[in-house]
């Protein structure tokens, strides 16, 4: 009898283990939420179709129309080409003509489309005959890879990170906070807009960041290195191109600091994942060994990606010279970040060369996100890592180089994450802010019809009876008057009347004769972008200096 005491003894798992799996049982189970996370998932994936349904980037625009030429340029190529010739100008691969720009993963990824494309409408994907092929079938097809996209790498992250972050004991959540949570992350209008409406595949890069973050939060870091690791090498990492470009002498003295000086600067999130990894390594007994292992899984997924252009020097910066964009200069179009909305007092672009304004961006960014970089390396813990991803990811899209609208989308998603511990004002103004800042895109692409749909649904949904709970506490009468201020801006907008955008403004306080100059010196289309850029500026400016001190303060877990 004591024999059989003593094996049922050992059975039981610790205490820890066994209480985070009942709160997950119960939580995803027993109180139907995982019910709710289906009916949550159907009703965003009825959103993107309807969104699908509308007109997209360079639609009937010829001779290079846009985006969606693009991505089915790229299946076009790499479905038809040796994967030799994809970054390479030849008689068959023209790169003046959507040339490929992307990292090698972007380029795995369209080939398997291409494929799909192949099977069901060859003449999508025929060498040279197919360009500007806008067929309804083929376009059908289009549409049906990026939902496929969104629905095997984007939900599954949002379904783990959820799972992670309330069914653990770190924190908890009733019913109608996880499946409102749920909601907020999956239905991210911005998100939606750009890939299934203005079209393309964010829904991946930002998926296996997402599952990197809750590899992170359940302290599985070399599931999570592999994850960040194959969303950096899917999405065009500008900044980390520019340290590689500038080290090339480097590289011929030793390839592996260059690597790893690559690493460390490679993306708006790898400021926070760097120093949250490193300092939670070095509180392990072994630390040398942990961040061997660490740095060992990254450059072991880096090899892999980028092993076809391994096998040269001179073919692997052939191909990092392709996701240069330092031609485009510091900023294009009108972005709500520091150097274009200071542009109208400082000619950044007249005063100061290429490289200098490199320079001056990387330093403005560096400075920015340190706080938050030091204080995870000192004191690590889950919240303050949500909170550099935020930070670091709002750093580089104030201040760094070559910024484009659609990169509002990368703060976008940890403020998401920290939808319910961000006070709630400030969570809804991003959001509404990122709307405001991709306006002027989606408006060329004529989708004003879906882009007006889901900002009313994205207030409706922070207004809900769980998101009013969180965000009453912190709403204003101002902050109504800022909501009002910004519809009546975007209507005037749409319909080209400057002198009424100006009178709104004024209404604000802002110095009717500083508009007044404007006027007189700005086409009406670019004063009223520039309008809605400082509105965004203002707001993000403020979400900050936010980060930055709660981070700063903020202790281990």
């Amino acid at each position: 009898m004591e024999k059989k005491q003593r094996k049922k003894v050992k059975k039981p798992m610790s205490e820890t283990e066994s209480n985070d799996l009942d709160d997950i049982s119960c939580l995803f189970f027993q109180k139907g939420i995982m019910g709710l996370f289906l009916l949550i998932s159907i009703f965003s994936l009825l959103l993107r179709v309807a969104v699908s349904l509308h007109s997209y980037s360079g639609a009937g625009t010829p001779p290079k129309f846009g985006d969606f030429e693009a991505q089915r340029h790229w299946m076009e190529i790499t479905t038809n080409l040796p994967i030799k010739d994809w970054y390479f100008n030849t008689t068959n691969n023209d790169l003046s003509y959507w040339g490929l720009d992307y990292p090698p993963l972007t380029a795995y990824q369209s080939y398997f489309h291409g494929l799909f494309l192949k099977h069901f409408d060859p003449n999508s994907v025929s060498l040279f005959t197919s360009r500007g092929y806008e067929t309804h079938f083929g376009k059908l097809l289009m549409r049906w890879t990026v939902l496929s996209s969104d629905l095997l790498i984007f939900f599954p992250a949002v379904l783990y990170f959820v799972l992670v972050n309330y069914g653990g004991n770190r924190s908890g959540g009733n019913k109608s906070d996880v499946a409102w949570h749920f909601a907020v992350i999956l239905i991210n209008p911005c998100l939606i807009l750009t890939d299934h409406g203005h079209f393309q595949y964010n829904c991946i890069s930002l998926g296996l960041t997402l599952g990197a973050v809750a590899a992170v939060l359940s302290q599985k870091d070399l599931l999570a290195c592999v994850l960040f690791c194959l969303s950096l090498n899917h999405k065009q990492c500008d900044y980390m191109i520019e340290r590689v470009a500038d080290c090339y002498i480097y590289w011929t003295i030793v390839e592996v600091v260059g690597v790893a000086s690559c690493l460390k600067m490679s993306a708006y999130y790898a400021p926070a994942f760097f120093s949250h990894l490193f300092g939670s390594c070095l509180r392990r007994k072994n630390p040398l060994l942990e961040v061997l292992k660490l740095g060992l899984t990254v450059l072991g997924t880096f090899a892999i990606v980028w092993w076809p252009f391994l096998h040269s020097r001179d073919a692997f910066f052939v191909v990092l010279s392709r996701l240069a964009p330092f031609e485009r200069g510091i900023y294009e179009d009108y972005v709500a970040n520091f150097w274009c909305s200071t542009s109208v007092l400082i000619k950044w672009k007249r005063l100061f060369t290429t490289n200098s304004l490199r320079f001056l961006s990387l330093v403005a960014t560096i400075l920015t996100f340190l706080p938050s970089t030091i204080q995870q390396i000192w004191s690590p813990s889950s919240e303050g890592f949500l909170y550099g991803l935020l930070n670091s990811s709002l750093a580089f899209y104030l201040f760094s180089f070559q910024v484009h609208e659609k990169s509002i989308l990368l703060p976008l998603l940890p403020a998401t994450l920290l939808a319910m511990e961000l006070p709630g004002v400030l969570s809804m103004l991003l959001m509404h802010s990122a709307l405001l800042s991709m306006f002027p895109l989606l408006c060329r692409d004529k989708m004003a019809v879906p882009y007006m749909a889901l900002y009313m649904l994205s207030i409706l949904l922070y207004l809900a009876p769980c998101g009013k709970q969180h965000i009453k506490k912190h709403l204003s009468s101002n902050d109504h008057e800022f909501l009002l201020l910004s519809f009546l801006s975007l209507y005037c907008l749409y319909q080209r009347k400057a002198m009424d955008v100006v009178k709104t403004i004024y209404i604000n306080g802002i110095d009717m004769e500083v508009a007044r100059a404007y006027v007189s010196n700005l086409p009406a289309g670019k004063l009223l972008y520039w309008i809605i850029s400082q509105l965004n500026y203002a707001a993000l400016v403020s979400h900050l200096s936010f980060c930055s001190k709660f981070v700063c303060v903020s202790g281990r877990d």
